[in-house]
């Protein structure tokens, strides 16, 4: 192909990938953030095959540093977006997921009651009547039950296959997310999913502490629970809040259509599972290498529990309230 030909050709993917690069230069000069391409990781690969080409041809001098320059550039541009991306990650850890938490609060507080609600009186019941659980376990679960949180264990917890803790947190972190996941999924059935696993849930919860308080194990059993339950048992409540916008976008799509709601819903959704799924890998972190161990004495599991409970809740009630602020435009930062 001769020169000519080969610059027709790809005259115009090149003035496109300048005009965007200009008009990254100059946001960047005046303060703004610049904006993301997210085709740039392929318009470069292109423009490397294009330079290779030229450079094999022996086109022209001033088209293969034309290309060349792209190239540097793109190279550039390409790894200061991916810092960029890094920096958005953070900036949603300690301020868009708890902010995203505010904006949906109505069904996280709807998420917590259908929660809380049946595990309080279940745990109740309970306790007033040992034989209430058998309701909704079978005698072989609340043996194992019982066998978990013995004084005389080894480890609390489940019973281990392996001495190895890495083994029981890949096991959590399946556990727990399958909860949420399906909690928060569910919630495409018009919210009915996510309501009946909140509530299941939440019963199971309740069934569990009210029968373990009353056989007398709440020197292992609470110690245990206080640690990673301020990631998980939240977790829990926010995947189901998740679920019920889903389902919340059937019910009532106002002016939308179900089909665009449900998009609408499902971006707004996914801001929170995007939290909860990290939550719950802390929750898993935190019940294999924590929660477990018997070396650690019940004072300083109540104290350090305490203090994950303190800061999940002051995390999501006070993080990400200062909005950032923007430069004016002219400026310099």
């Amino acid at each position: 192909m001769k020169q000519r030909d080969f610059e027709r050709r790809y005259e115009g993917q090149w003035q496109l990938i300048e005009n965007w690069l200009t008009g990254y230069r100059k946001n960047t000069e005046v303060g703004r953030e610049p904006d993301t391409n997210d085709d740039l990781p392929q318009n470069y690969r292109r423009l490397c095959q294009h330079l290779a080409v030229a450079k094999e041809r022996q086109y022209t001098g001033n088209l293969i540093a034309r290309l060349n320059q792209l190239v540097m550039q793109c190279h550039q541009r390409l790894y200061r977006q991916k810092n960029v991306s890094s920096h958005r990650w953070l900036e949603f850890i300690f301020a868009g997921f708890p902010r995203a938490l505010r904006e949906q609060a109505r069904f996280v507080w709807l998420a917590c009651g259908l929660f809380l609600a049946p595990a309080l009186v279940m745990g109740l019941g309970c306790y007033w009547n040992d034989a209430l659980i058998y309701a909704v376990m079978s005698p072989e679960q609340v043996l194992q039950i019982e066998s978990m949180y013995d004084p005389a264990n080894r480890v609390l917890g489940r019973e281990r296959g392996s001495d190895s803790d890495l083994l029981m947190f890949g096991f959590y972190i399946k556990n727990n997310i399958g909860i949420a996941f399906r909690t928060f999924a569910t919630g495409i059935l018009f919210g009915l999913g996510s309501i009946f696993f909140l509530v299941l849930n939440g019963v199971f919860l309740g069934a569990v502490f009210g029968h373990i308080t009353r056989v007398g194990f709440v020197s292992t059993f609470y110690p245990f629970v206080i640690g990673h339950g301020a990631f998980e048992l939240t977790a829990i409540v926010f995947a189901g809040a998740a679920g019920l916008r889903l389902g919340h976008s059937l019910v009532n799509p106002g002016n939308l259509s179900r089909r665009q709601s449900l998009r609408e819903a499902g971006k707004e959704a996914m801001k929170i599972m995007y939290g909860t799924f990290l939550m719950l890998v802390i929750a898993a972190f935190l019940e294999a290498f924590w929660s477990s161990s018997t070396e650690v004495s019940i004072g300083i599991k109540y104290a350090v529990g305490g203090c994950f409970w303190l800061l999940v809740v002051s995390y999501c009630v006070f993080a990400g309230r200062r909005l950032p602020v923007t430069a004016p435009a002219g400026s310099r930062l």
